[in-house]
């Protein structure tokens, strides 16, 4: 299904860059505040079950609430200082308060959320792959933030973009719905079965489950067919990023790296260019 408004292909996808870099700024508070208020919740099950008093504390946190402040001298922050990455470009890059450095985290979010919408809606116009696609994108994009951060693959986005897929492959979106189904099976079971071979071999856990599910959920809008390819590209620029941070940025060994970055990334690209991928790969056989 696509939608005609008689505007130029170029013209909606300015648009969609817009609408992206507004959606954005959410998504920053997304990975900043899910992570806290996730915590929050542990918290308070914890003292629960341990029949502990609540702790006092101040207005929870949720993803409206409280309005967006400078982590550093907690002024909130004004409207016009909260413009999708012109704000970042006019304060240069500093708190119009105290004048910290603000992270550069906030206009990348933005702006990549803004080039994702523009090709989606570039390429496919304002149809249902779009749709799927930018949702596709953000999740991911949201992931990726969480797990740089707090090493965290929260449920709350994986299991939900698990049966998103599900939900596009019933009609064969992307893929025939029992492609999707073995490729959710076998997206969990691969890592899953790596996990254990790992620990029974070293004693160590060498990933966490949600990197099962985030592969899970590429397998179930991919298909098993793609799996291999997204195991390959992750693991291939997980390692040259981590030998790479060893080697000249001083990186201890024994700190943990998040993975989930890594399979986000892959994700995408055989979202987008996997079978391209394959095509060129099969035919560099067949010489």
């Amino acid at each position: 299904m696509e939608l005609e408004l008689g505007l130029s292909q170029n013209m909606l996808a300015g648009l969609a860059v817009i609408f992206g870099l507004l959606i954005g700024s959410f998504l920053n508070v997304v990975i900043l505040r899910l992570p806290e208020k996730m915590q929050a919740e542990w918290r308070r099950d914890s003292r629960d079950f341990l029949g502990l008093e609540p702790e006092v504390s101040e207005q929870p946190v949720t993803l409206s609430k409280p309005a967006s402040r400078c982590p550093s001298c907690g002024v909130a922050i004004k409207p016009q200082h909260n413009i999708p990455l012109i704000s970042y470009l006019f304060l240069k890059g500093r708190c119009k308060a105290c004048a910290t450095p603000i992270s550069i985290q906030y206009p990348m979010v933005e702006l990549l959320a803004g080039l994702l919408a523009g090709f989606f809606v570039y390429h496919y116009g304002l149809s249902i792959i779009s749709l799927y696609g930018i949702v596709f994108s953000y999740s991911l994009l949201v992931l990726t933030g969480i797990d740089l951060h707090e090493k965290l693959l929260p449920d709350q986005i994986t299991l939900p973009l698990l049966w998103l897929g599900l939900f596009a492959n019933l009609s064969g979106t992307f893929v025939s719905l029992n492609e999707a189904v073995v490729g959710a099976i076998a997206g969990y079971l691969s890592l899953w079965l790596v996990f254990w071979a790992f620990k029974l071999i070293t004693g160590k856990e060498g990933m966490g489950y949600g990197d099962f599910k985030l592969l899970a959920a590429l397998g179930a809008w991919l298909g098993w067919q793609m799996l291999p390819l997204v195991i390959l590209l992750s693991t291939v620029v997980g390692a040259t990023v981590g030998i790479a941070a060893i080697l000249f940025a001083g990186r201890e060994k024994q700190v943990p790296m998040a993975f989930g970055p890594y399979l986000a990334m892959a994700g995408w690209i055989a979202f987008v260019w996997g079978d391209k991928i394959l095509d060129s790969y099969l035919r560099f056989l067949s010489l």
